[in-house]
């Protein structure tokens, strides 16, 4: 969307975002299945396609309702208020459309995130099983690897604050640690590949620790986001600060 903004395609038709999205869609459950392939301890196979089908499923509803919300912006729409509190959505006539949008919203935000998430982090845990090795030699990371971490982290970044999900991954990492843990005691340690996935799961928490750090006294944030847990999503801090399209929707 930064290098194609929305605002080059017609509102009623697909951005180049969303056919990348579907392109996402469709690519990434192969990949899946190959990080299962590689695993030496999987699940049963009739699991494991049911989970990709939710995945591909869970995916697919969070592109709607993303590609729908997105362009609600043109019209006016905080992604930074919740949706009754919006003034595009306070003036809708007959009331009843306000419980569409939040029923788009539950769709997009919870639905759509649980059963896209709880896959993929289901399946990334059975990969990190199998990435153990009795050989130390075999427990280093190529240089080229060093590389990627920081943007493989930043990736799960994005993933966790703007898909809301801290709690399926701090549990999923607490799994990975516990893991490694056992698996020492047997001799093993970590290959190039379960190294990798780990220090991007490590760097990514200290990246959210950052984002909440900065953002802690924003009382606007706050207010979307009152729970125990205070992560707020990059798209709202990008409405509140950082867009140039709400001003066109100040007066809705």
């Amino acid at each position: 969307m930064i290098i194609l903004p929305l605002e080059w395609f017609p509102l009623n038709k697909p951005s180049a975002g969303d056919y990348f999205h579907m392109a996402y869609n469709v690519i990434t459950p192969f990949l899946l299945l190959k990080l299962i392939e590689r695993s030496p301890k999987t699940l049963p196979r009739s699991v494991v396609y049911v989970s990709i089908i939710v995945f591909v499923m869970g995916a697919s509803i969070h592109l709607v309702g993303d590609s729908v919300n997105h362009r609600l912006m043109f019209s006016g729409y905080q992604h930074h208020l919740s949706v009754r509190e919006n003034p595009i959505i306070k003036n809708l006539k007959p009331e009843t459309l306000i419980d569409s949008f939040e029923l788009l919203y539950y769709y997009d935000e919870y639905l759509g995130h649980s059963m896209w998430y709880i896959p993929f982090f289901l399946i990334l845990f059975i990969y990190f099983t199998g990435c153990f090795t009795p050989a130390k030699e075999e427990s280093r990371m190529p240089f080229a690897a060093w590389l990627l971490v920081g943007p493989s982290s930043l990736y799960y970044w994005y993933l966790v604050t703007e898909g809301q999900i801290f709690i399926l991954y701090i549990f999923t990492f607490f799994a990975m640690m516990a893991l490694v843990m056992h698996q020492k005691r047997k001799g093993l340690v970590l290959d190039s590949n379960g190294l990798f996935l780990f220090y991007s799961f490590m760097l990514t928490l200290l990246f959210i620790g950052a984002w909440v750090v900065w953002l802690w006294n924003d009382k606007i944030l706050r207010k979307k986001y009152p729970g125990v847990i205070y992560i707020p999503e990059p798209w709202a801090f990008y409405t509140l600060h950082l867009s140039n399209l709400q001003p066109a929707g100040d007066g809705a």
